[in-house]
């Protein structure tokens, strides 16, 4: 997939699954960081690359060093929902993701939060992210000044 001209972001669109309500029927608030994961798989897959590839073929694995989430409003069981992944500038040895939660109904941001990832090796040896991996982050990351 070619890397987008302006803005480069990954959407994808899900409807909130009764198993990620509590009982008030409000998506419990560890689920968010579920949807992180799921933008981030699908940032790296629209990049040009499984992120399954890079802990089978290289051996590398991006470990959360850090996670937030800001919740500005509920969603419910069966909502639509829009989560969109950003990349910061890319470093070899630091990734930091950006999310954005919509309620595609309502049209408005539910969450918000950000996943910093540090790149170790299979013996858990901090490492960089391969040249050809990081060229295509690169190329989907956002300009520095965008922030």
């Amino acid at each position: 997939m070619t890397a987008p001209a302006a803005a480069p972001h990954v959407d994808i669109d899900l409807r909130v699954r009764y198993a990620e309500t509590d009982r008030m029927g409000v998506a419990h608030h560890s689920v968010h960081l579920v949807w992180f994961e799921m933008g981030r798989t699908e940032f790296c897959r629209a990049a040009g690359f499984a992120y399954a590839d890079l802990e089978r073929q290289e051996r590398i694995y991006l470990v959360v060093a850090e996670a937030r989430c800001r919740y500005k409003a509920p969603v419910t069981y069966d909502d639509p929902i829009r989560i969109r992944t950003r990349l910061d500038p890319v470093s070899a040895r630091l990734l930091r993701f950006r999310y954005e939660i919509f309620h595609l109904g309502q049209n408005r941001l539910i969450a918000e939060g950000e996943t910093t990832h540090v790149p170790v090796d299979g013996e858990g040896r901090r490492t960089t992210v391969p040249a050809p991996y990081a060229t295509m982050l690169a190329a989907w990351s956002r300009p520095a000044d965008t922030r």
